[in-house]
């Protein structure tokens, strides 16, 4: 193939920038250390507890 250019160098290629460190996943431990869940949870929790004691118990 024939150079066709007029005599201009070729514009080099930008340097690749690098890619953003990815955060580490967030799992199960994250999730269990919100209060709110934690809160819904002891509430669960604590329905299942009485409904356990009164079956065993008082039936």
């Amino acid at each position: 193939m024939l150079d066709t250019s007029q005599g201009d160098p070729p514009v080099p290629a930008p340097a690749p920038v690098p890619a953003p460190v990815a955060e580490e996943p967030r799992g199960c431990l994250f999730a269990l250390s919100q209060p709110p869940l934690m809160i819904f949870l002891g509430v669960i929790g604590t329905l299942l507890l009485l409904a356990a004691v009164h079956d065993l118990f008082l039936l």
